[in-house]
């Protein structure tokens, strides 16, 4: 197999990971493409007399089988911005701390091996937000697999956001800011700010506001067919916007429109294992010290 290595800083204490999956997938025979700012960091751990092949943008990932991503949710996140729609499904070994997306631990490198190996892995279709705004901050990929957020930047006073589903009114939000997530992103930021958890195959987005100052509004689940437009109202002359892990300010007087992406991504899970495993497992769902 032709596989993908992506990763980004990491503590030292974790060179021993890293090494134990290059000679793993080598000794296997497989073809290894690393991104090259990874592979800088990492060229020493690489078995002697060893070269492989880097990639940096999309075009080489176009003619790889899989992509391995080495960190936390962070750095699967970005993943995903190198993987876009070429297809290319993504494995996730975790280095960091919660690693909710990611299917293996560090301890579970032999496994995630064996997997590839026997092709025996399965994959799930993850729907993403596509961001339509006029400029868009995000041109380059403006996607996201977690959440969009909209929220204040200059001042310390909320601000106020028109939402319009599929062309009517919704609500006007009084907030520190909103919350647009896919059922991917339910157990992030959404999760924090009191947004429900949904099955990754759950059709839905979340609406959710953060810190809203009416106590009659809570988070609101709608389809992903659904079009959202959202006209921000504030003081200042600019917004931050996000896309998972990325964020750029905005002009105040932009409205942004959300809808399904055109493409998913495939996200690689244990053979053993399911997405209500991860929720008992990684945040203690059920979990009661009394039983």
């Amino acid at each position: 197999m032709r596989i993908a290595l992506f990763g980004r800083s990491f503590s030292e204490h974790r060179n021993e990971v890293v090494s134990e999956l290059y000679k793993g997938l080598l000794d296997q025979g497989h073809q290894l493409i690393v991104y090259e700012p990874f592979l800088a960091k990492t060229k020493s751990l690489l078995p002697s007399e060893t070269s492989v092949e880097t990639f940096g943008g999309l075009r080489q990932l176009t003619r790889c089988d899989l992509m391995i991503s080495i960190g936390g949710d962070g750095t699967l996140l970005e993943a995903v911005t190198h993987v876009r729609n070429s297809g290319v499904p993504i494995l996730g070994i975790n280095t960091g701390r919660l690693g909710f997306l990611t299917a293996f631990s560090a301890k579970e490198i032999g496994a995630a091996i064996q997997q590839i190996n026997s092709k025996s892995f399965f994959t799930e279709k993850r729907t993403l937000l596509a961001l339509e705004t006029e400029p868009n901050p995000f041109a380059e990929f403006p996607f996201a697999l977690n959440e969009v957020t909209l929220h204040k930047k200059d001042n310390s006073s909320m601000i106020t956001l028109a939402v319009y589903r599929n062309g009517e009114l919704l609500n006007n939000y009084w907030a520190d800011g909103l919350i647009i997530s896919t059922a991917t992103g339910s157990t992030g930021y959404s999760l924090s700010c009191g947004g429900p958890i949904m099955l990754p195959a759950s059709q839905n987005f979340i609406i959710t506001p953060i810190a809203p100052h009416n106590l009659n509004v809570r988070p609101l689940v709608i389809s992903d067919e659904d079009l959202l437009e959202i006209r921000p109202q504030v003081r200042g002359r600019e917004v931050m916007i996000s896309l998972d892990s990325r964020s750029s300010s905005m002009s105040a007087l932009q409205s942004v429109c959300l809808r399904k992406a055109p493409f998913s991504v495939e996200l690689v899970r244990k053979e053993q294992g399911d997405f209500l495993h991860t929720l008992r497992e990684k945040l203690m769902w059920g979990t009661d010290k009394r039983n």
